[in-house]
């Protein structure tokens, strides 16, 4: 069966927000062009690390010497993104990400495969599907590519949700929920 790819070329939007209270989130990246919506749901962890990536690649490319690209350093204001999500609609959970440079169009570029379960006992070969980064033939997958700007929107919203968690114990740094929190150090 062939891979059905959700691509986005020049997405209208693309964020990560999050549905439930701090604690028991659920993350999802939600991207759209007019009126196509996909929302997957992320971890948190997962979002995190896509966020200091996406920074990671960003200031590498502004540092390379003779850069013909336009690079923010920060985010442009006017791609400041804090709305809610739109009604969520998950297409997969994911469980493999990839993140590259395409310098012919300016764009970061995220895959996304949904978790796949590796069954072992079958040895046959994808006829018609894709192979997705565990190696894995996958039915689906999210596809986008974004500009520099909305890139550094992106990471920047990122790491504010997941910062919007639970705060964390001062001695143990372990997340403290809203009815109270056991210290894990001794005699804390």
């Amino acid at each position: 069966m062939p891979t059905k790819v959700h691509e986005f070329t020049w997405p209208d939007r693309v964020v990560v927000g999050t549905i439930g209270a701090p604690g028991s989130r659920t993350f999802y990246l939600q991207v759209r062009a007019g009126t196509q919506i996909v929302s997957i749901a992320l971890e948190k962890q997962q979002s995190a690390q896509l966020a200091e990536k996406i920074d990671e690649i960003l200031d590498q490319l502004i540092t390379l010497e003779g850069n013909p690209f336009s690079i923010p350093s920060s985010t442009p204001i006017e791609l400041v993104d804090n709305d809610q999500l739109e009604p969520v609609e998950e297409q997969f959970r994911t469980g493999a990400l990839t993140l590259g440079w395409d310098p012919s169009t300016v764009q970061l570029v995220i895959e996304a495969y949904p978790i796949t379960e590796i069954d072992t006992e079958d040895d046959d070969d994808p006829v018609d599907g894709s192979i997705g980064a565990e190696g894995v033939e996958v039915s689906e997958m999210l596809l986008v590519r974004m500009p520099v700007g909305t890139a550094r929107a992106f990471a920047k919203r990122t790491r504010e949700i997941v910062d919007a968690g639970r705060p964390t114990c001062p001695l143990c740094g372990e997340p403290v929920d809203i009815d109270g929190h056991t210290c894990t150090l001794p005699n804390a």
